[in-house]
């Protein structure tokens, strides 16, 4: 890798880290969306200074993630990896984990114990619900580009 590259792929794991997704996850993602051709797992470890568990937890949380996709070798257990797309599949993955955290916040609304719990969780309900919309409207608009 280049210095640039190195400092990309750092740059990515850094990024990721503040999600609460391990840094070794960032610096895997930001090394496959650079690459042409997919890697190997033994290429990632080599490339990037990972242990195989690094690399094995990077590729499956990239793969929940929608961010990269894995692919098959024939007559092979070994698996390779590449990027899927860019940060639209990781929003549309955020966006469905919202989605599924507003049902949470709905399902409690019979639970509160007065108005004023009741209105502070409407609030917080309302802020995700805009959060969701806004950033489905901003996908469209983006693949519609």
């Amino acid at each position: 890798m280049t210095p640039a590259q190195h400092q990309f792929v750092n740059a990515m794991g850094d990024t990721m880290a503040t999600w609460n997704l391990p840094r070794a996850t960032g610096r895997v993602y930001g090394y496959v969306l650079l690459r042409g051709d997919a890697s190997s797992s033994e290429q990632l470890r080599s490339e990037l200074s990972l242990s195989a568990g690094a690399v094995s937890t990077a590729i499956r949380d990239l793969v929940s993630w929608g961010l990269a996709r894995t692919i098959p070798q024939p007559g092979s257990r070994r698996l390779l990896v590449e990027a899927a797309g860019g940060f639209e599949q990781l929003l549309a993955a955020s966006h469905e984990r919202t989605r599924t955290f507003i049902r949470t916040l709905h399902a409690a609304e019979q639970l509160t114990e007065d108005t004023h719990a009741a209105k502070r969780l409407g609030d917080v309900t309302a802020l995700f619900t805009a959060y969701v919309s806004a950033g489905e409207q901003a996908l469209r608009e983006y693949s519609q580009r």
